[in-house]
């Protein structure tokens, strides 16, 4: 098993940026797939980033796609989502999470217990 936790979240204005970290416990952390996803109010939660056990291979959804940017450091069991380009439709409570092998958007196991990410205009 591997537990996750979030940081990083906060308040920003629409053009800024922020940098998500989501730490991860266990002595086998390079053997997972790591993703973030996010759900705002009243919606669905929504796959956002998605990166290899390597980190050679990272997807995007397109509503984030040339904004955000996932990358992990294995030495480090952590994964990272930065965000640029911030706008207040990314308002929402952002989640890591990690499966066994491989993942893209759907099939994780282990979930984070949020941050918070607010946007305003």
């Amino acid at each position: 098993q591997v537990q996750l936790v979030e940081s990083g979240g906060g308040s920003v204005q629409a053009g800024g940026s922020l940098r998500l970290s989501c730490a991860a416990s266990g002595r086998t952390f390079s053997s997972y797939s790591m993703g973030w996803f996010r759900q705002a109010p009243g919606k669905e939660r929504e796959f956002v980033a998605a990166i290899s056990q390597s980190g050679g291979s990272t997807y995007y959804a397109d509503s984030v796609k040339g904004r955000f940017t996932i990358s992990r450091d294995n030495d480090k069991n952590t994964v990272y989502l930065q965000m640029n380009m911030l706008k207040p439709e990314d308002t929402a409570v952002y989640y890591c999470a990690a499966n066994w092998g491989v993942a893209l958007s759907t099939g994780y196991d282990y979930w984070g217990q949020g941050t918070q990410v607010t946007v305003s205009s």
